[in-house]
């Protein structure tokens, strides 16, 4: 089952359909012994080969599966699944939030080593601008979502209204880092690290966040903190089929 799989996988990795050849240098086997393999998985469906080109590539029975595959993945729970260990490793608190009709909803919170100046609870709308998993929404998902949403929260901004620069620059920005970071905008005397992560096939992610008390919140913690974030990203982002870079 392991050799048929890495015949699988290489098919997978191709991106495309494959020969004999590229398929047997691929899972750094023979050729006589791949074909072997691949006689097998076709015969059950989950290989296919095309009776014009002769290549190989991904069968009926591999949709079928990776279909139900995704009807049965609960994305909420499995990414929940990792935040007890970052929080561990990190010692600082973990949320996630979902995009919710009004905009990000936190849907977990898990407490760190370090008393916040207060609780955000489960369920509560985060803002836009001013929190960092708010500011992932902005750079990820398209104006048409976002757009209505932050005109309805700019009355609550204090400080003068963002331009369209400004906030094309702050999109720019987060999507050139990956995280988006700000301090003392949701909680004050916290500062907070927020990244995303893509379930398969959706093109609305889930966001993770971290708050970390300003008072230890020096370069270097944030770095080692952001590695971490970045690391349970990869995680999840295997569990869930995708890439961190989805």
């Amino acid at each position: 089952m392991e050799l048929a799989m890495t015949i699988v996988e290489a098919i997978e990795r191709g991106l495309g359909p494959m020969s004999l050849t590229q398929i047997a240098a691929a899972a750094d086997m023979g050729p006589s012994k791949a074909h072997r393999y691949l006689v097998s998985l076709c015969r059950i469906g989950l290989i296919t080969q095309s009776r014009r080109s002769g290549l190989y590539d991904l069968g009926p029975a591999m949709r079928r599966i990776g279909v139900e595959s995704l009807r049965r993945m609960d994305e909420v729970g499995l990414v929940s699944e990792h935040l007890p260990d970052l929080r561990d490793r990190t010692s600082h608190a973990v949320n996630l939030a979902v995009w919710g009709d009004n905009g990000p909803v936190l849907v977990r919170w898990d407490y760190g080593s370090y008393a916040l100046p207060i609780t955000v609870r489960v369920g509560a709308t985060m803002p836009l601008l001013t929190s960092s998993v708010g500011r992932v929404y902005l750079a990820y998902l398209p104006e048409s979502l976002t757009a209505p949403v932050l005109e309805s929260q700019l009355s609550t901004v204090q400080g003068g209204l963002p331009t369209p620069a400004d906030l094309a620059e702050l999109r720019t920005e987060v999507l050139r880092r990956g995280v988006a970071e700000t301090s003392g905008g949701v909680i004050p005397g916290v500062t907070s690290l927020a990244a995303p992560v893509f379930p398969a096939g959706e093109s609305i992610p889930l966001v993770i966040a971290l708050a970390i008390p300003a008072r230890l919140a020096d370069r270097e913690t944030l770095a080692a903190v952001e590695v971490e974030l970045r690391n349970t990203i990869e995680a999840i982002s295997q569990d869930l089929g995708t890439t961190a870079s989805a």
